[in-house]
């Protein structure tokens, strides 16, 4: 037993001094500069989302399930007759149905909710659509950028925080007094404004006339790309 407990100790002992002599073998990194840039893009928002909403009251659940499918029903019908991928893309919203209480907690009705999305790049398309759907009125209006917008815009960004990038490190290391860098490791991030955020109509509960455009007009936004990472220099 004791020849075994020195032979264990002896390859702790050996394998306990490997890695200390591994550590003291590799230096630590010297003249490396961690620094960052950005690139920004501001692009007008080409994407336009409008939901359109209605609710209804009644004393029990089905009727107000029947008259809300009813609404949305006509809506759908309406606005899929100039539906196009991309440029006006139709989809049902949030559907809710929820009691009514009296003061002691009893139900005395129901109520619910119901919505219709018109979204895409083609903005007239849109508003006209919305305009001639009788049965749902606007409740928000958000805009935002469109897939190949946003893809195009980011590698604008990325370009522009690249060369930012390399030409902060060309000063640095000049500043510091080395006569250049190479790159250890680096990463790229792009954010811009994000997914639609509607904003909710002042007139809510307003009607328009049939055929003709909810007013609306686009903002613009900023697409920044980071570059970040690490440097070597030499």
């Amino acid at each position: 037993m004791k020849k075994i407990k020195l032979f264990a100790a002896v390859a702790a002992l050996t394998v306990a001094g490997t890695a200390l002599a591994q550590t003291v073998a590799t230096p630590a990194p010297q003249n490396v500069l961690q620094l960052m840039a950005a690139g920004t893009v501001e692009v007008q928002q080409d994407l336009l989302s409008m939901t359109l909403s209605t609710t209804r009251d009644a004393t029990d659940a089905a009727t107000v399930q029947t008259q809300l499918k009813t609404a949305l029903d006509a809506a759908l019908a309406e606005a899929k007759k100039t539906a196009q991928p991309g440029q006006l893309d139709v989809r049902t919203g949030n559907f809710s149905l929820s009691p009514r209480y009296t003061k002691d907690g009893k139900i005395n009705g129901w109520q619910g909710s119901t919505e219709l999305v018109l979204e895409g790049r083609d903005f007239p398309r849109i508003t006209q659509a919305a305009g001639r759907v009788t049965t749902l009125t606007v409740g928000s209006v958000g805009f935002g950028l469109s897939r190949e917008q946003r893809a195009k815009t980011e590698t604008e960004a990325q370009n522009i925080a690249i060369e930012n990038f390399k030409q902060k490190a060309t000063e640095l290391a000049k500043g510091f007094g080395f006569g250049g860098y190479t790159l250890r490791e680096v990463s790229v991030n792009a954010n811009d404004s994000g997914p639609i955020r509607p904003r909710m109509m002042a007139a809510q509960a307003k009607s328009f006339s049939s055929d003709s455009a909810v007013p609306v007009e686009a903002g613009k936004t900023s697409v920044v790309v980071n570059v970040s990472g690490s440097v070597q220099l030499k």
